[in-house]
């Protein structure tokens, strides 16, 4: 109910119950430093409905302006704002009635429906985080209309409040906060400037913390991108991501059909693996910040990115379900992918060199990103680059292309199999470098998705490189030969000999396809493969003079020399396969000094 004489007004404000329940959820349980970002975002609402009346009015032109203002002796802080201010009627249907939308009603007045959207403001709830901050609260406001009383209204945070006539000679609204003891710490400049920064940089409408303009008004994002230069870009990077390092290259995003998108995108240079998650994109909501942990608008492979996104339907109290339920958000994502994927295509067919020079740092997630998202994948697949082992880049077609196969020899370890890429190319064999965590998963998605196309790891692609032409020894002999390096090794191994195409290897050790890549999986899943059956065999190489040497010398009867040279060999076998353990190490350097000194 209300009362009401001549000057004052007094009564109990209404609080519909279906409405009360989602206020206390979104305020009680928020960052105190909300209040300030709602209260701005009223403010400029306010003016921006005054800046459509004096339009569509021919009243002039109105430059919106909100500024603060702090009182340490009287503890209040003050924002006060140029916007069409309200009357005695509107303060108690807008502010009064909390469930009301007075934005709503405006829109219907002035605005055809399709703009509808663009100034759909926050009066009633937002207003009312006030009280996160504040013991009292007071409204002076004086409305655009010539006749209008300007009025005060009073609450102290319960339901009752007072209206009385107020001496305020122009128009627009301040919101006096006489705070609490908490938030005493708001009446310094430095925190409020600093909250301003973080909600309302990109405000399209100047903000002022004592007469001090605090804001940038103009975004980067709102303008044509071919309005903006690449030092524009790195220069607005640092605006949001200070003392970062320069980024590679970045997607200006400007939509306006079938939704509403803007913002900038950047890949960042990274420094380690340490650094995949690191990335941050902020969202903003008609250029007020809204969060900048915006994960759920994104798709998980695109988490290195940073920048900013500025989608005006998603509202200011966003949750983490609503962002992972909306199905705007979810087309806001789907784009985003398409919009890179056009953007990496771009880059490889203008500039290749630079495209080369980026893959290092984002082929991880393009890779995850093509094994996550068959519409990435379709989009991306062609321009996938790989490494060789002549450090050139190369892509898949370009590979089989130059080698006339349908089998891809790839090594995982560039320096520890140095031997076997070197006998590769030596045979003409092109060898790609796939030494990323992702790779053994990758190049099982490339299988599945053309199976005609193998991928096999450089020791088993030699162990199957046989010279047609080679001299065929008798079973017999190979079976001696065999039997002796199990009793030199003292293992019970698969051992198999072949004459190999090349003699820069007596022998090596190689592993099933499938087997290597369960191992190298499990290690990325931080798993334990100890207890994975293992599949190796020592192939030794028939046309090495060492194993030849080996040969006659256990024929011979020097049994010694035979056997050390057979364990030295065994030790070459596992170096170039990975590095060796401590005692390993130990025994190699060992057989080595024993070696060199029958020179």
């Amino acid at each position: 109910m209300t009362t009401k004489n001549q000057e004052t007004i007094t009564g109990d404000i209404s609080v519909h119950t279906g409405n009360i329940l989602p206020i206390i959820k979104k305020w009680l349980y928020s960052e105190q430093d909300i209040f300030l970002r709602e209260l701005i975002s009223n403010a400029h609402d306010a003016i921006l409905k005054r800046q459509k009346i004096a339009l569509k009015e021919n009243l002039g032109t109105v430059e919106g302006c909100i500024n603060i203002t702090l009182n340490a002796e009287k503890k209040t802080l003050t924002l006060s704002d140029n916007g069409l201010g309200m009357d005695s009627d509107e303060i108690q249907k807008y502010i009064n009635q909390i469930a009301f939308s007075g934005a709503e009603e405006f829109v219907k007045k002035y605005e055809d429906k399709k703009d509808a959207g663009n100034i759909i403001g926050h009066f009633g709830l937002g207003f009312y985080s006030a009280f996160m901050a504040a013991d009292q609260v007071e409204i002076e406001s004086r409305s655009y209309r010539e006749d209008a009383q300007a009025i005060n209204w009073k609450c102290d945070g319960g339901t009752k409040f007072e209206i009385t006539p107020s001496e305020k000679q122009t128009v627009g609204t301040d919101i006096i906060l006489h705070l609490n003891t908490e938030s005493e710490k708001y009446l310094k400049n430095d925190l409020v400037e600093t909250l301003i920064k973080k909600y309302d940089n990109f405000l399209p409408v100047e903000i002022q913390v004592e007469g001090k303009k605090i804001n940038d008004q103009n975004p980067l994002w709102v303008k044509n991108p071919t309005d903006v230069t690449d030092e524009d870009y790195k220069v607005f990077y640092q605006t949001l991501f200070p003392f970062s390092q320069e980024p590679l290259f970045w997607i200006h995003l400007n939509v306006d059909f079938p939704f509403n998108l803007k913002g900038i995108l950047y890949f960042p240079k990274l420094q380690s693996e340490m650094d995949f998650n690191k990335g941050q994109v902020k969202l903003f909501c008609r250029q007020v910040f809204v969060t900048d942990n915006s994960k759920e608008v994104l798709p998980e492979f695109l988490s290195l990115l940073k920048g900013a996104i500025d989608c005006p339907d998603i509202p200011l109290n966003v949750s983490r379900s609503y962002l992972q339920q909306d199905a705007y958000v979810q087309k806001i994502s789907k784009h985003i992918v398409k919009k890179i994927a056009e953007k990496l295509t771009s880059l490889f067919k203008n500039d290749r060199e630079n495209f080369e020079k980026y893959w290092e740092d984002i082929h991880p997630f393009i890779k995850y990103g093509m094994m996550q998202d068959t519409e990435f994948y379709e989009k991306v697949k062609d321009i996938t680059l790989f490494k060789t082992a002549s450090n050139t880049m190369t892509t898949l077609a370009e590979y089989l292309e130059r080698n006339k196969t349908e089998k891809v020899v790839y090594a995982s370890d560039k320096q520890t199999q140095a031997a076997y890429i070197s006998a590769c190319q030596q045979q003409g064999l092109e060898v790609l470098i796939l030494d990323n965590y992702i790779d053994t998963h990758f190049i099982q998605f490339l299988e599945s998705k053309d199976s005609k196309i193998k991928y096999q790891a450089v020791d088993n692609s030699l162990s199957e490189a046989i010279e047609e032409k080679a001299e065929v020894t008798p079973k017999e002999t190979d079976e001696k030969l065999t039997s002796f390096f199990k009793e030199a090794l003292g293992k019970d191994l698969k051992i198999e000999i072949k004459p190999l195409k090349t003699q820069e290897l007596s022998a090596l050790i190689v592993e099933a396809e499938f087997s290597k890549r369960l191992k190298s999986m499990s290690v990325m899943m931080k798993g334990d493969f100890s207890q994975l059956p293992t599949d190796e065999t020592l192939i030794l190489n028939q046309n090495s003079p060492i194993i030849t040497k080996i040969d006659a010398l256990a024929q011979a009867g020097n049994t010694e020399d035979a056997t050390l040279l057979a364990q030295y060999v065994y030790d070459l076998a596992l170096l170039s396969q990975k590095p060796l353990t401590g005692e390993q190490m130990q025994a190699f350097i060992a057989r080595s000094n024993k070696v060199l000194g029958k020179l």
